[in-house]
């Protein structure tokens, strides 16, 4: 290794890894691998996330303006929150505003819980100016169908007497009546992104209650009142906008949400990795780019459906560019380490295997780890 410039620059786009490091810590942690490494390596920090928890962080260090708002929490509290903007663009992130991270002591409410608070940031953007709404569905803590984030922008939900339905995973199954008169007046003008990880229908064995909200604190006596409560919220929209969404791909995101704005709001829906990527213009780093980095806590099968390591590892081979993927763990085989694209993988737990104490240095250990793979891409 003569110690020169390294032919093309590194271009740096981990994930976060969950309980331990942003994704833009982690980005910054191999980076100071990859110099002690190699210390005339040219890098790029790109931080990436799939929609989920996290993500409103890396469209922020990407360049997006901060704008920050109040908002209901999952349970009615009033958070506050905040959207990224730039120009007319607005990303909006669920779990930042009434996701599982907003509930009050961590404390699950599957049945009652609301998406209230994530239609009523989109409000706010719509004010702001905004017209193009991207927004992020994972980590949601209800099961609402998406009600509450409707009657945040201007829906009613009415029961069987013409009374007002405070929208939640309980109370849907009540609904008899959904009033779209009153919406907010610039939705017509909006284009509405949905970015999602997830093709779950509405309901039934592989929906919104059954798959995900035990994971949201619910009993399986609740998961079936809440899937009974989704059928009959599927039914009322569908005779309110004559149109049936409920088996879609991607309609039980977010416990509904994905339901609710396909059916009212016309939204589209997009792997949220693809989303991300196109939001802080990964190619344009990629173009003359030697070499990717990227990462996240556990590369696993489910890595393999298109999680953000797998994403930027795609998007890079597009442009012939190699990927490297750093992550706390690996449970890929090697077979299934070149299907999936990878140039190598580096896992930290082949540096300290004790799964607390990697977490608790992941940063000094990323650094480690990509000293090594410096290495390697010089040799």
């Amino acid at each position: 290794m003569d110690g020169g410039p390294m032919d093309g620059h590194v271009v740096i786009a981990p994930d976060k890894f969950k309980g331990s490091l942003t994704a833009a810590e982690a980005a910054y942690a191999i980076s100071v691998g990859l110099i002690r490494g190699y210390p005339a390596v040219a890098t790029v920090l790109c931080p990436v996330a799939d929609g989920g928890d996290g993500t409103l962080g890396t469209v922020l260090a990407a360049g997006f303006e901060k704008i920050p708002v109040y908002a209901e929490g999952p349970t009615g509290q009033v958070v506050h929150t905040a959207y990224a903007r730039s120009g007319k663009t607005a990303f909006v992130e669920m779990a930042e505003i009434c996701g599982l991270q907003r509930l009050p002591g961590g404390v699950p409410a599957p049945m009652t819980a609301s998406s209230h608070g994530l239609g009523a940031v989109v409000a706010q953007a719509l004010d702001h100016g905004c017209r193009d709404i991207i927004i992020g569905v994972g980590g949601s803590a209800s099961t609402d169908g998406g009600a509450g984030f409707l009657t945040a922008l201007g829906a009613t939900v009415r029961d069987r007497c013409g009374a007002p339905v405070d929208p939640s995973g309980t109370s849907i199954g009540t609904a008899e009546q959904l009033d779209l008169t009153r919406l907010h007046p610039e939705i017509v003008s909006a284009t509405f992104t949905l970015a999602v990880d997830v093709d779950n229908p509405l309901y039934g064995p592989l929906g919104a209650a059954n798959v995900y909200a035990p994971q949201k604190g619910a009993n399986p006596d609740q998961v079936i009142e809440l899937d009974r409560s989704l059928r009959r919220w599927a039914d009322v929209v569908e005779r309110e906008t004559k149109t049936d969404h409920r088996t879609a791909a991607g309609a039980g995101a977010a416990g509904g949400v994905g339901f609710a704005a396909l059916a009212v709001l016309g939204a589209r829906m997009q792997p949220g990795i693809d989303v991300i990527l196109d939001l802080i213009e990964l190619d344009r780093h990629l173009q003359s780019a030697r070499a990717v980095v990227t990462g996240e806590g556990s590369l696993d099968r489910q890595s393999l459906r298109g999680k953000a390591a797998v994403g930027v590892c795609r998007r890079a081979s597009a442009y012939g560019v190699p990927t490297f993927a750093v992550a706390g763990v690996s449970a890929l085989a090697p077979a299934e380490v070149r299907a999936a694209g990878f140039a190598g993988v580096y896992p930290l737990s082949d540096l300290e295997p004790d799964a607390a104490r990697s977490m608790s240095q992941a940063a000094e250990l990323l650094a480690v780890a990509s000293e090594k793979l410096a290495r390697h891409l010089t040799s």
